[in-house]
């Protein structure tokens, strides 16, 4: 029996797919793992198969769909709902399973250089054809993963009447700008979706080593100011900003991972998020345009 959801997904964006990473994962009670079909050079589904296949069903897996090789090491973002759905059902296959989780991977790549009315019959589109996907068993569920959902946002208004995301994932904590948390939220309002259906992602920045995180006292939004690092503390606030019930982060180390899952636990402080937020929106107010 599976013990008690932690909240944490680990995020394989940069992961060497070793076995004992995951075996590792499986034994600390961590049972979600994030991949996509452009990961590990459009090979991570088929090494997930190779090197773990008998661990599979004990994992709950989400993947992300729309972006494309086009050779020489090279690829291409794309919303076509023909390329998505091949990609969905190339994704079952070389999993040998279907994922609990297939997210449309940064839609905003391809929406951004479209005008709101297109942007939002493509969108449309593409959502359709995940929801297509699962209605086919292909997978248990489709989302959408967005680094920046601001400019989402004129087609999510405009297309309405299209299929609704059942997961929104988009990145979290301390380094995520007040106009972008604001984004995630509206997304996240227009599409009526609870905390318990938005995950984070990227806690911090890709870097974790960065020196930043010795910097920042990030100990402060705890009640007590616990004795953990900032870099522990920074996870634990990045399920308050936004506001999700679980946070896909990448390691390779199982150390890392186990601290990462008792930081997950600690009690936060609320008045100090809201406080936080407020300073942030102000400060994002009053800044010059350069």
């Amino acid at each position: 029996m599976r013990s008690t959801d932690p909240g944490v997904v680990l995020g394989l964006y940069r992961s060497r797919y070793e076995r004992n990473l995951l075996e590792g994962a499986l034994k600390l009670g961590v049972h979600q793992i994030d991949t996509s079909y452009n990961y590990f050079g459009f090979a991570a589904h088929r090494t997930l198969a190779q090197r773990a296949g008998d661990l599979l069903p004990d994992l709950s897996i989400s993947t992300k769909v729309g972006f494309f090789p086009t050779g020489m090491g090279r690829s291409e973002h794309s919303l076509d709902s023909q390329r998505l759905r091949q990609a969905v059902e190339k994704t079952a296959e070389e999993l040998g399973m279907s994922p609990d989780v297939v997210f449309l991977h940064n839609p905003e790549h391809t929406l951004t250089h479209l005008h709101a009315e297109h942007a939002s019959d493509v969108l449309a589109a593409a959502s359709a054809a995940l929801e297509a996907a699962v209605a086919s068993g292909l997978c248990a569920s489709w989302g959408i993963a967005s680094w920046n959902p601001r400019s989402l946002l004129p087609a999510i208004e405009r297309a309405r009447d299209a299929s609704t995301p059942q997961v929104f994932m988009a990145r979290a904590g301390l380094t995520v700008s007040s106009r972008t948390l604001d984004a995630i939220e509206a997304a996240a309002t227009l599409w009526d979706l609870s905390p318990d259906r938005r995950w984070g992602m990227s806690p911090f920045a890709g870097h974790s080593t960065d020196p930043l995180w010795e910097q920042v006292n990030a100990r402060a939004f705890l009640p007590d100011e616990s004795f953990c690092s900032n870099l522990v503390a920074a996870f634990r606030v990045s399920y308050e900003l936004p506001k999700v019930s679980r946070v896909a982060v990448g390691t390779n180390h199982l150390g890392h991972l186990r601290e990462l899952l008792q930081a997950a636990r600690l009690p936060v402080n609320g008045a100090s998020i809201a406080s936080y937020r407020a300073l942030l929106a102000a400060a994002s107010t009053n800044r010059q345009p350069v």
